[in-house]
């Protein structure tokens, strides 16, 4: 399948989950799995009706590993940002990303409360609704708004810092220049289904991913990182710097 058609698929997928939600009304966890909201049941079945009838198997944080192995495989976090979600805080998304053997191939990140729909291709840049976009030009921490995951144990240096609730739009926003990075507490960590698909449109955007601790942020399935994502690698150094003292 060309990566052309592939975003056509996770277009479908996330105006299911769009549509799926619009008309769900229960608040509250699942019972099912500790922090699970219903809202993720039900926006779980609806990217899997998408993704499996289009022959693309699914690595769920909802429902784990379904459909074929091998092939194209779509890491998936069906809402990012669940508790904002469930509390009525516009600020949600639904995160995508098709892996092949050469790792990611298409991302695919949509805001489910503006529609707001960022969209990358490996080698073919990245957008916001369409629109190119490209990471800010702020090289110094002390002038940078930092998008941070976690409660701060101290002044990290920056101009601003927002916690917003929702990895995959935060890092959205750095890959489109309205923030100009983002950080892990030192004692937090998020999974691949939160970070790949923003991964690649970071990347695409031209703005640096890296993973605080050098791991392989490449992984389909659980596994915690702490990515750190800034405009250019010399913000990013300086983020990584400060997360350390």
């Amino acid at each position: 399948m060309q990566p052309d058609a592939i975003l056509e698929v996770l277009d479908r997928a996330g105006h299911a989950v769009h549509d799926a939600l619009e008309g769900f009304s229960e608040k509250g966890y699942s019972g099912l799995r500790a922090t699970q909201y219903k809202l993720d049941l039900v926006a779980d079945e609806a990217v899997l009706n998408v993704l499996l009838a289009a022959g693309i198997a699914v690595v769920s944080e909802e429902s784990g590993r379904t459909g074929a192995e091998g092939g194209l495989v779509c890491v998936v976090d069906p809402i990012d940002g669940s508790t904002n979600c469930d509390h009525g805080v516009p600020f949600f998304s639904t995160s995508l990303c098709v892996l092949d053997d050469d790792g990611p191939l298409v991302g695919y990140v949509r805001n489910q409360a503006t529609g707001v729909t960022y969209r990358a291709v490996r080698g073919g840049g990245a957008t916001r609704d369409g629109k190119p976009i490209s990471p800010s030009g702020t090289t110094n921490l002390s002038e940078a708004i930092i998008a941070f995951s976690g409660l701060p144990t101290q002044h990290y240096g920056w101009a601003q810092y927002r916690a917003l609730g929702a990895a995959s739009l935060e890092m959205c926003l750095v890959a489109d220049g309205s923030l100009d990075g983002y950080l892990q507490a030192g004692y937090t960590h998020i999974n691949p289904w939160d970070y790949l698909a923003a991964l690649l449109i970071c990347r695409e955007a031209g703005a640096v991913v890296e993973e605080h601790d050098d791991l392989d942020l490449i992984v389909a399935g659980a596994a915690k990182r702490r990515p750190v994502v800034a405009a250019n690698a010399a913000l990013a150094a300086q983020l990584r710097l400060e997360a350390t003292r």
